[in-house]
């Protein structure tokens, strides 16, 4: 693995390097070794936050963890990018197991059943579904309609640009825009 450290607000310390790579580090078993880790420290007078980007092919493992201490805050981000390659692997596994050409041909037995209850909590399940037509409006108008429903994002068509957006209130109090044709706004 290849580590490459920033600091925001903050000088980060070889111990701290050192300390990283080695949490991280255990999860380099799972990764090829050309595989880069992005981790970027930042302090404010509360908190420190500690981001850790892996970018893979096909996907990004992404934690953002926030604690009093520095060094917990890198122990919830191993933590949270541990339980995100657990999910990946599983989809993955099923996916390569969804054949289903001899699905009838195989009855699981009742202890076997039991053992994959467990991981019915992480399977993605939708409760909700909701339809509405897209009225065009501008991203101004579309934020107020999301601040009248009280919700934290909304999906609306673009009057200027004709094709779908979503703005999103972000947690500094801004509002965030996803335009699919806008590499303008690509400052994330």
């Amino acid at each position: 693995m290849k580590f490459s450290f920033t600091g925001k607000n903050l000088v980060v310390s070889q111990e701290m390097k050192d300390t990283t790579e080695k949490k991280i580090g255990r999860l380099e078993r799972l990764f090829a070794p050309s595989v880069e880790v992005y981790v970027t420290f930042s302090a404010t007078k509360q908190e420190n936050k500690v981001e850790v980007s892996i970018p893979l092919n096909r996907r990004l493992l992404r934690a953002e963890c926030v604690a009093a201490d520095m060094y917990t805050a890198v122990d919830t981000a191993v933590d949270v990018l541990e339980r995100q390659i657990n999910k990946y692997k599983k989809r993955l596994i099923d996916k390569s197991r969804r054949d289903t050409s001899h699905k009838d041909d195989f009855v699981m037995p009742m202890e076997t059943a039991a053992d994959f209850e467990d991981d019915a909590k992480d399977e993605i399940i939708i409760e909700r579904r909701k339809h509405f037509p897209l009225k065009p409006m501008d991203p101004e108008e579309a934020a107020l309609s999301m601040e009248l429903l009280g919700h934290s994002f909304f999906v609306f068509r673009n009057s200027v640009t004709d094709e779908i957006n979503v703005i999103y209130k972000r947690k500094q109090g801004t509002y965030g825009l996803i335009d699919p044709n806008d590499p303008a706004d690509d400052d994330e």
